[in-house]
């Protein structure tokens, strides 16, 4: 019989320094939305939204130098970038510093494919890996929201941050929609090899 890990082995598995890290995103999305809602506290809200997705690569660097790559902070990385893009779209969009067609269609895009990706992972036990292309679509969607309302705002370089974010936005939008049409190829893909057809009857 194989020995069963303590309890706290199997804490100390779970609260490694990059899942941690993607924790500590997560718990700082509150604190930015109420932040940008806040006018005497938007700059400072968006600030802080801008650490949250400038240290989206800290963690996934850490769980792969340190040898602490796990399947839950396979999970988490992802979800504190969803979360963090959809409370900063929605305070920014609310404050009129960001436009809501723009918010809309990252949103829907990303809903899309969260319900779907849950759906399957509970009922299948199936888990797409991220894709570079959605990385880097998560990369420039979140500059361009930080640049867009900066400009948005009035503050300085106003301009310069506008065309550097609308800049960003159009790769970012781009690439977001590539990558879900390359997730859905790779989830047909994942369902085939997890449930093959029977073969025909009568068949060699």
């Amino acid at each position: 019989m194989d020995p069963v890990d303590p309890p706290r082995d199997r804490a100390r598995a779970v609260l490694t320094a990059p899942n941690l890290i993607s924790l500590s995103r997560i718990a700082l999305i509150p604190v930015f939305a109420v932040l940008i809602a806040d006018p005497d506290t938007t700059a400072i809200g968006l600030v802080t939204f801008a650490l949250v997705a400038a240290s989206d690569w800290v963690d996934g660097y850490l769980a792969r130098r340190l040898g602490q790559i796990s399947e839950l902070g396979k999970l988490l990385d992802p979800t504190a970038d969803r979360l963090a893009i959809a409370a900063a779209l929605v305070a920014l969009a609310i404050r009129g510093a960001f436009p809501w067609w723009a918010a809309w269609l990252i949103l829907a895009r990303d809903a899309l494919l969260l319900a779907i990706g849950a759906v399957v992972l509970l009922r299948r036990r199936i888990r797409i890996e991220v894709r570079w292309i959605g990385k880097f679509a998560t990369l420039n969607l979140m500059a361009a929201i930080t640049w867009v309302s900066w400009g948005a705002l009035g503050y300085p370089p106003a301009e310069v941050t506008t065309v550097l974010g609308w800049a960003a936005y159009a790769i970012g939008i781009a690439t977001a929609y590539a990558a879900a049409a390359l997730y859905v190829g790779d989830l047909r893909r994942a369902l085939r090899a997890a449930h093959p057809s029977a073969p025909r009857a009568g068949s060699c």
